[in-house]
């Protein structure tokens, strides 16, 4: 029995071996959707990860010019202003109390909104700072025509309530949040350093990084207003993108477990494997945290008109599909970059490759001995000849001469 032109290293040259070890051509066809559910690594995502650093450079690269160029819309608790009540009494809209503000004062209104349902519904106006003189004419004109009323039915001025906020609130929030956060991605990194290992802390502190980035570059090129809502919603989404950085991961130390000591696959061939496995789960993960979140958006605008709860729903659907993008794109490939810089995954991966080549040189010799091509070209020595029986001998015999 011949041995095949194959040794440990892989499957034979002119295959393309998949991250579970199986021939890929000797595979059947299958859709787009059964490889990605079946998780066999058929999406050559750390492969490719070149294409994918380039395309999040890009991102970043947008979000910072605009964030830089463009700038934030801030809200009312960031640069100050006056808020206005109305009751919603007797039909009273948004568009009747933004109409008499700007005939009144000469300017629109940043923001006008219906808050709550029923009986107290209020219209809430915030606008930019207005002095006494500018509050008492928008009371007057507000109620000469729109007459709201008060809690016992009564049409007065008073009915309208005018209160300052002043912009140091919305700068307290965000020092806090940012004490938070720094806490948190502290915590989060001596965590994962100590239940997995220092690199993927350092991929998924990346990956965190790229999602309050993106997030907040999102809301600079689209002019989404920027509330304390919206800074404590930033802090919500890092749990998620943690979460399924993390999920990534763990699969991602299953699947090179041991891995070092066989020359049969890389730690990039089973860490492809790994996100193609946890690829149906990401998205999966990803759907059932969107739903949550718009139906949130859909009582809180139509419903309650709670601009807070809003600005809360709209940062952490934007966080959670860019979370759901980093974990997968960006994560396990920078994992796999840095391990393959230095230590013994490098070397690791050096010899498997070398391995594949050897297994490639011989398998192409084997061919050229197979298609008749001489790789010897030592001469054969001759056979001897032997006589015929019944021959008579050909040469000349020795006479003996007196």
């Amino acid at each position: 029995m011949t041995d095949t032109p194959q040794d440990s290293a892989g499957a034979a040259p002119n295959s393309t071996l998949l991250d579970s070890g199986a021939d890929q051509n000797a595979q059947p066809n299958r859709s787009f959707l059964s490889r990605l559910y079946t998780g066999t690594g058929a999406f050559d995502v750390v492969g490719r990860r070149k294409f994918y650093y380039l395309l999040t450079g890009a991102i970043v690269l947008i979000c910072l010019l605009s964030m830089v160029f463009r700038g934030f819309t801030l809200g009312i608790d960031f640069e100050g202003g006056t808020q206005i009540q109305v009751p919603a009494s007797d039909g009273i809209t948004t568009e009747q109390v933004e109409t008499v503000f700007t005939d009144t004062l000469g300017f629109g209104p940043e923001q006008v909104q219906t808050v709550g349902s029923g009986a107290g519904a209020t219209v809430q106006v915030r606008s930019e700072a207005l002095d006494a003189g500018q509050t008492d004419e928008v009371r007057t004109a507000l109620f000469v025509e729109l007459q709201p009323v008060d809690n016992t039915g009564t049409a007065t001025p008073n009915a309208i309530s005018f209160s300052d906020v002043s912009e140091t609130w919305g700068g307290q929030i965000t020092q806090k949040a940012l004490i938070a956060l720094v806490v948190f991605l502290v915590i989060v990194s001596i965590y994962i350093a100590i239940r997995y290992e220092r690199d993927m802390a350092l991929a998924a502190l990346a990956a965190l990084f790229f999602d309050l980035l993106v997030t907040a570059g999102i809301y600079s090129l689209v002019g989404f207003e920027v509330t304390p809502a919206t800074v404590i919603g930033l802090l919500t989404i890092l749990g998620f993108s943690l979460y399924d950085s993390v999920v990534v991961f763990d699969k991602v130390e299953e699947n090179t477990r041991g891995v070092l000591h066989l020359n049969r696959r890389t730690y990039a061939e089973q860490a492809n494997l790994a996100v193609n496995q946890t690829l149906m789960r990401s998205i999966n993960t990803t759907v059932i945290g969107i739903l949550p979140v718009l139906a949130l958006m859909v009582i809180a605008v139509w419903m309650l008109g709670v601009g807070t709860l809003k600005d809360l729903a709209l940062v952490q659907l934007v966080g959670i599909i860019v979370g759901a993008y980093s974990s997968i794109f960006f994560a396990t490939p920078l994992l796999v970059s840095i391990k393959e810089k230095w230590g013994p995954v490098a070397a690791h991966t050096k010899k498997v490759h070398g391995k594949r080549a050897e297994a490639a040189e011989r398998a192409r010799s084997g061919k050229l001995v197979g298609a008749g091509v001489r790789v010897d070209t030592v001469p054969a020595e001759p056979a001897p000849v032997t006589p015929r029986v019944g021959a008579r001998p050909t040469g000349k015999r020795g006479k003996n001469r007196r």
